[in-house]
């Protein structure tokens, strides 16, 4: 069991937002240097406090000596307008984007001519964004750790496996699917890492949230959020809980910053509550190193201080020095971290697809209704003609065409349908949505490998945006692992799937990630440094059919065929697909034990041999060794590699299916002729 260094676990208490119990009002000016007063010469004690209480020697004490107080607070606030101010049309489209999305965007398109009239909105654009997140969650991802240098291979393999369990108990599959609905229909998902110190009984843990773009901010016109040198988190929180937690709180709740918000449905009613600012700043130090602090505030009073903190003031609130947040962008944009989505170009095709729906509605049914002109001195009664029961229908006047005459609506013209087909076609094509995408198919494509080869070539812009996503997966896992170095000061027990099957108990700390110490908690060697590979973990039926048809080839080729190891593994070094490594490494272990076979068998036979000579041939061990012999190197050698059906299968042409085709057209022909023409 790793014990605990005692300076790290210090660090690690300290770290609790809220265990600074004093209230901060003043401090120097933000970025001075920190100038203790003389000893005895203190303030008296009859000057009060900006909130009225009179102030004692060590309050006032510790007012002179905090570096972040009420001053640099409202500095921070200052700051934090600034930073909305670049961000009000970037806020503007986000909940823009979320009425489209919930099919609500008429109540931007107002028109005074339509009011009352039916307001269709039509599925198309939703059903293109379901469909990628759908992709998304068939490729939910799962880090390998590769370590650089090769003393860290243990430690590597044991990440790859602690990982996925502690993601899974973080909950990330949840946060995935919420920050891939976010980024499809904002343009932008992220994800933010922590270290919440009050989870599991304060032992701590790693936590990994899915964030609202609304609630963050930062410097306008940095591509990186790394390069802002502040960047604000805001949440609403009840008022009551704020008292309780911080007493300093008590009458300065209220909301003097109010954020954007979701335009819904229902009334929410949020003046109960308080906005709470998480801030995070970088400094450097007088070696240059940068430094990461935290300020949670709320209403100019400070409820924590990373800088206030004796164990955090020269080290900083996270040990990697970055934003704990991941941004995610769908299509990117010039020096901005928050890109665009489908949403954004898909807009205009669904706004015209839902008019022509609304045209065309209003003229269906007013083609199916009768209506009529009739001049006053006709003499109609009105009531008895639009009541379609009665059978007689009196007048007064004289019936002619000049005072009794049907109003006629002309139908829909073919090109006004054509026009809404190019329309919803145009919103496939532009969103990479296509039928075959659903498993539908074009006129004229039946076959099955045409299908499939449709679907591969169809999901490039699929593959394009898991690749993006992975890629921030990646850095959530470095962050992750960070953490770990920091806090993982006690020994933890992890549950995860060994190569059987099984499950197996794996007990983890930051004593592997930390390097060698030297005596006294030094550091004597260098951390360990690991890079990130991600693939898929749920893998898409297509994925995992088209690995099942290259694990089948290389057994019909004859591959795992200890005899033909040399040749397979000359074939794998110009193959390339997932998964790779295990069968090279299968066909090499299978190439030795061969080797290893032959020399026991050559080693049988000169005893057998040996012992015949000395009994005079009357043992037979000679003869059965060489049986034995012939029969383990017939079942060696695989038999015929290549053979997997006895029937033989041809097409009209006479050639055997398969010899110049795909696995994929392989198969699907095999099974439409086993279907046709079966045995």
């Amino acid at each position: 069991m790793y014990k605990e260094n005692p300076a790290r676990g210090k660090a690690r208490q300290s770290t609790a937002p809220g265990v600074l119990a004093a209230e901060v009002r003043t401090a120097q000016p933000f970025g001075q240097e920190q100038t203790p007063p003389p000893e005895g010469a203190l303030p008296p004690e009859s000057s009060p406090d900006p909130d009225g209480q009179p102030q004692t020697a060590a309050r006032q004490v510790q007012k002179l000596i905090l570096p972040i107080g009420q001053a640099e607070v409202e500095k921070a606030a200052e700051i934090l307008q600034k930073y909305r101010a670049g961000k009000t049309a970037l806020e503007r489209r986000i909940v823009d984007n979320d009425q489209w999305f919930r099919m609500g965007h008429w109540k931007s398109n107002e028109n005074r001519m339509m009011a009352g009239k039916r307001q269709p909105s039509s599925g198309w654009l939703f059903n293109s964004i379901a469909n990628k997140h759908a992709d998304a969650m068939d490729n939910y991802p799962e880090p390998i750790v590769l370590p650089r240098e090769q003393g860290d291979e243990q430690t590597a393999r044991t990440l790859s496996s602690v990982l996925p369990a502690l993601l899974e108990q973080a909950g990330s599959e949840q946060v995935y699917s919420d920050t891939w609905w976010r980024k499809l229909k904002q343009g932008t998902g992220v994800k933010g890492i922590f270290w919440d110190p009050e989870a599991r009984g304060g032992l701590g843990e790693i936590g990994i949230r899915c964030m609202d773009l609304l609630m963050l901010f930062w410097e306008p016109g940095v591509r990186d959020i790394q390069d802002s040198p502040h960047f604000f988190s805001l949440r609403l929180e009840n008022n009551e809980t704020l008292e309780a937690r911080w007493p300093q709180m008590a009458g300065h709740t209220g909301k003097s910053f109010e954020p954007a918000r979701y335009v819904q449905d229902d009334q929410r009613d949020t003046s109960d509550k308080s906005v709470v600012v998480d801030w995070y700043y970088k400094k450097s130090t007088p070696g240059g190193r940068r430094l990461l602090h935290y300020c949670k505030f709320c209403n100019g009073v400070v409820l924590y201080a990373s800088e206030n903190d004796p164990n955090l003031a020269q080290r900083g609130f996270y040990d990697h020095g970055r934003y704990p947040f991941v941004f995610d962008p769908l299509f990117q944009e010039e020096d901005s971290p928050a890109g665009f989505g489908y949403i954004d170009v898909m807009k205009d095709c669904q706004t015209s697809i839902d008019k022509l729906n609304q045209a065309m509605d209003e003229n269906v049914l007013l083609a199916s209704k009768q209506r009529y002109l009739v001049c006053d001195s006709a003499g109609v009664n009105e009531e008895e003609l639009a009541d379609f029961s009665r059978d007689i229908v009196h007048m007064s006047g004289r019936l002619d065409e000049t005072s009794f005459h049907q109003l006629q609506t002309a139908g829909l013209q073919g090109n006004s349908l054509s026009y809404l087909t190019c329309r919803i076609d145009e919103l496939k094509e532009i969103s990479g949505n296509r039928d075959f995408n659903q498993g539908g198919t074009a006129s004229g494509v039946t076959a099955a490998s045409a299908i499939a080869a449709l679907q591969e070539a169809g999901s490039k812009l699929g593959r394009d945006m898991l690749k993006s996503a992975y890629r921030a997966f990646a850095q959530e896992c470095y962050l992750v692992i960070e953490l770990m170095r920091q806090f993982y000061d006690e020994e933890r027990i992890f549950r995860i799937t060994g190569q059987d099957g099984r499950s197996q108990y794996l007990p983890f700390s930051a004593l592997a990630l930390r390097g060698a110490q030297a005596e006294g908690g030094v550091l004597a060697g260098a951390e360990p440094v690991f890079d990130i590979r991600v693939s898929a973990a749920k893998k898409s039926t297509f994925s995992k059919l088209s690995q099942n048809e290259t694990a089948k080839e290389c057994y019909q080729l004859g591959f795992f065929a200890p005899a033909n190891a040399d040749a397979a593994l000359a074939a794998l070094e110009m193959m390339d697909f997932e998964g790779i490594e295990k069968v090279r490494d299968r066909v090499a272990q299978n190439g030795t034990l061969l080797t290893q076979l032959e020399d026991a068998q050559k080693t049988i036979q000169s005893l057998s041999q040996l012992v015949d000579q000395l009994y005079g041939g009357s043992t037979g061990l000679t003869g059965a060794a060489a049986a034995a012999s012939a029969a383990a190197g017939e079942k060696a050698t695989g038999g015929t590699p290549g053979r997997a059906d006895a029937r033989t299968v041809t097409n009209t042409l006479g050639r055997a299916v398969g010899a110049e085709s795909a696995p994929l057209a392989t198969a699907a022909a095999v099974r439409a002729m086993n279907v046709t023409s079966p045995q």
